[in-house]
């Protein structure tokens, strides 16, 4: 009887001794450096359990242990606190490390930019080959519509959510820019200030030209002067589907259509592109000038004038430019 007491403990003290390195071991596991050796992108989808949650990050090779991270994220109370979203971990990330990150959501931040002066076609473009959204856009924004920037979304934010983030946005920063703007303006509505601002984005891509550009124009507007700008009868060939392709002829210039500036009095009735915050801003406040006219001076800016000899003079310049040869 003894001798059976005796054997009974010592099976008890070496079971009590393989559970302890057990256990030691599945810690040691669980807090030293993961197999990672390069920083990777996992995603958790909404719904995926423990155990499907383990198994995905043990195929991308973030954990060598699948059954230790269960256990881990039970042990620490946290298996029902693991978040969806899109991950990124970091090179010899523990899983002590990754279980907390997946705890407390420290998601992927996606960046999407909308450059300036894109029209609405072109934008949902963009939101549609955006990696990460979701869903579809319901219908192409009208023109104007929407604020060129960079945009912050995660891995599964819905496209459509996108979109009525840039309306937003949009209406946010007329609604603060038609509060301070300048005095005597032939604008009477915001709407109007965003018809001007899209001209001026689609004439210049120089940020310092567009309070110039739009002195030009408020010029003209107030001497009753047509706009005679390029871009809009750009607008009126392709409806904003896209780039014209080619040079503009004298012929486009004679189209009968209600967006192009060479036929109309006024503005058209629309926005021609998405105009940024800058261009919104200098149809708002212009500089002081009396320029009437301008055309492009060969390096990537443009020369302007206040009477037509003086513009024909810089029109003759730019097509030596053009054609290779020097300014006068």
């Amino acid at each position: 009887m003894r001798f059976l007491r005796l054997t009974l403990g010592l099976v008890l003290v070496a079971g009590l001794t393989a559970a302890g390195l057990v256990a030691y071991n599945g810690y040691a596991s669980f807090t030293q450096p993961g197999p990672l050796d390069a920083t990777r992108r996992v995603v958790v989808e909404p719904g995926m359990g423990l155990e499907q949650i383990a198994e995905r990050l043990a195929e991308a090779n973030v954990i060598s242990a699948p059954l230790v991270f269960r256990l881990g994220a039970k042990l620490t109370d946290q298996a029902t606190r693991l978040k969806a979203g899109e991950y990124e971990f970091a090179p010899g990330a523990t899983m002590q490390d990754v279980l907390d990150q997946l705890n407390t959501g420290e998601t992927v931040v996606r960046r999407l930019t909308i450059p300036e002066g894109l029209t609405s076609d072109e934008v949902v473009a963009l939101i549609e080959a955006a990696e990460g959204l979701v869903g579809e856009v319901p219908e192409v924004p009208a023109e104007g519509a929407l604020l060129p920037e960079t945009y912050h979304y995660a891995w599964g934010d819905s496209r459509a959510d996108l979109v009525a983030r840039m309306r937003a946005s949009l209406q946010a920063a007329l609604e603060e820019l038609w509060i301070g703007r300048a005095e005597g303006l032939p604008l009477e509505t915001p709407e109007q200030a965003v018809v001007l601002a899209s001209i001026i984005e689609k004439e210049t891509g120089v940020a310092g030209e567009r309070a110039l550009v739009a002195s030009v124009f408020i010029n003209r507007l107030n001497r009753g002067m047509r706009l005679q700008s390029d871009p809009t009868v750009v607008y009126a060939l392709t409806e904003g589907t896209g780039p014209l392709g080619r040079a503009l002829t004298r012929a486009d210039w004679q189209i009968e259509h209600p967006y192009n500036t060479y036929r109309i009095d006024g503005l058209p009735p629309g926005p021609i592109a998405n105009p940024g915050r800058t261009a919104i801003a200098a149809a708002l406040n212009p500089e002081e000038s009396e320029y009437l006219y301008f055309v492009a001076d060969g390096t990537g800016g443009h020369a302007f004038a206040t009477s037509l000899a003086e513009h024909n003079r810089n029109v003759v310049n730019w097509r030596r430019v053009r054609d290779g040869g020097q300014t006068q």
